[in-house]
């Protein structure tokens, strides 16, 4: 009959160095021993849900391991000894126990020093097992569920809103088509109608008596506006300024006119008589009876 349990020695060490170096919570604890009531100090290592403890902080080598899978944890009162000096019972004022989920193993005693400390080991190890775990990737799952659920059904949403507007774009071309359609056919109706109402002489006549009457009534209108602004103040003012802007333009240019002759006729001759070798007039002669016209 088999009395043991085999298990992998170099795995669980292996654990145990991992324990030391980058376990949940180590520290040094007071563990009671099963055979007495002694309380012997040791160093404690959680490292996920499997306790470790050794000799002190710098052994290599657990001396014993603890599998915290289904186990609870919970602060303990102070025990009853009247052999403890008061020093050592102010030590076990923080107490807690681990109490193992199946029958036949008592429970573990463990003592801290600090009040502080005896928590936050309550704490680890409460939420060593990977049950808690399991309990939250359900939660987790339940809401990936949820998640995918809505996604599809956003999805589906989204399908049916493409094919809407899909339909609506069909529509749109359709309209469109149409549309073109009845303009291509108004546009092609148009000129048959232009054409009948050339060729129908009762039209023809009402438009020519149309035409007459309108450029009759703009004329005779024009006729109106034209004689009111012949007899109003400012007509009047401006024939007056138009008649002596005339007349001096009259003068000016028979005054031009007679400089013209007078340079022509009588100063040029009378230079070229001076310049000659028996001049019957001298230039200062020429000049005294041109003196203002010297610059011509």
């Amino acid at each position: 009959m088999q009395k043991s349990v085999r298990y992998n020695e170099g795995h669980a060490l292996y654990l145990s160095v991992i324990a030391r170096k980058e376990g949940t919570k180590r520290g040094y604890l007071s563990k009671k021993a099963t055979d007495n009531s002694r309380w012997n100090e040791k160093y404690f290592a959680l490292y996920q849900n499997i306790l470790f403890y050794f000799e002190n902080e710098q052994s290599t080598r657990p001396t014993g391991i603890y599998l915290l899978e289904g186990c609870t944890c919970e602060r303990a009162s102070v025990p009853k000894v009247s052999t403890i000096s008061r020093d050592n019972s102010e030590k076990q004022q923080h107490y807690f126990l681990v109490i193992f989920g199946h029958d036949g193993q008592k429970p573990l005693e463990l003592r801290a020093e600090e009040d502080t400390d005896c928590t936050e080991w309550v704490e680890a190890i409460q939420q060593a097992s990977y049950s808690d775990l399991i309990i939250e990737r359900e939660v987790l799952m339940q809401k990936y569920i949820h998640l995918v659920q809505i996604m599809e059904t956003e999805k589906v949403a989204a399908n049916q809103l493409r094919t809407q507007l899909e339909d609506q774009d069909t529509e749109i071309k359709r309209l469109k088509t149409e549309v073109l359609a009845m303009n291509k056919a108004k546009e092609r109706l148009l000129p048959c109608h232009s054409n009948q109402d050339e060729e129908d002489p009762d039209l023809k006549k009402i438009k020519k008596i149309q035409s007459f009457m309108r450029g009759w009534l703009c004329r005779r209108k024009w006729k109106i506006i034209v004689q009111d602004y012949i007899c109003s103040p400012h007509a009047e003012s401006m024939r007056k300024r138009n008649q002596i802007v005339f007349n001096m333009l009259e003068a000016e240019t028979e005054y031009v006119l007679q400089l013209s002759i007078l340079v022509n006729c009588f100063l040029r001759p009378l230079r070229m008589a001076a310049s000659s070798k028996k001049p019957p007039i001298g230039h200062d002669d020429v000049s005294s009876i041109f003196l203002n016209r010297r610059h011509c």
